[in-house]
């Protein structure tokens, strides 16, 4: 029996502002451990606004969110925040990586701010996840002295501090060169087959969605094609 680690039963959205439009309708589906999930569609179509909503970081909806059989349901603010640092990893198009700080701070920040382990066991474990991604030579440099690719690995990296149950993508290839998207896709597919790592990818990609164990397709807020 597979896991279920994220389900979406019956999720709608509203926009109200100013006259009300429904951007999303009715979205059943479920994600099992170790999947790796693409969502392609038009643009405006509501990849985003459904990966905010299962992210937990957009609460205005209508239906239901499960994460690892718990619903998302009327949880404080406090209890969603936990579950997103705890569970979900997040990659966006975008690193966000601090300048201020190395390489290797940068990827425990998570965990620091979790508090599940010393100091010293997190710092351990951000070593462990760049030395999976490759990159752990550049621990000590700051991000700004590494080029594009490696700061996307080390935001994934960051993503995988505190073994979350799902990885969040939202067009983590956007930014990339071919060569590039394709490093970061093969890391995605490692981290599925070897890790058991379940991811759901919003991307534009056709050729990466292609590749990835199962598509979602959406057009104009729906599910079409799972």
């Amino acid at each position: 029996m597979s896991q279920i680690i994220l389900e979406a039963k019956a999720v709608s959205k509203y926009f109200h502002d100013p006259i009300t439009v429904q951007v999303l309708n009715d979205i059943n589906f479920t994600i099992n451990r170790g999947d790796f999930v693409s969502v392609i569609g038009k643009s405006g179509c509501g990849k985003s606004t459904l990966l905010y909503i299962l992210s937990t970081m957009d609460t205005d909806y209508e239906g239901e969110i499960l994460i690892d059989g718990l619903s998302m349901k009327n949880k404080k603010e406090a209890d969603l925040a936990r579950v997103r640092n705890e569970k979900i990893g997040f990659v966006f198009q975008f690193h966000y990586l601090l300048n201020e700080f190395s390489v290797l701070k940068n990827v425990m920040l998570p965990g620091l701010k979790l508090g599940k382990y010393s100091e010293q066991e997190i710092e351990h474990r951000a070593y462990e996840k760049l030395k999976i991604l490759g990159i752990e030579s550049e621990a000590l440099k700051k991000p700004n002295q590494v080029s594009g690719g490696q700061k996307q690995r080390i935001a994934i990296a960051r993503a995988l501090i505190n073994d979350p149950l799902i990885i969040m993508g939202d067009e983590p290839t956007g930014n990339l060169d071919k060569k590039n998207g394709e490093i970061v896709f093969n890391i995605f597919k490692e981290l599925a087959e070897l890790y058991n790592q379940s991811l759901l990818i919003v991307t534009h990609d056709q050729e990466f969605a292609q590749n990835t164990h199962r598509i979602i397709e959406m057009e104009d807020g729906r599910i079409i094609s799972l």
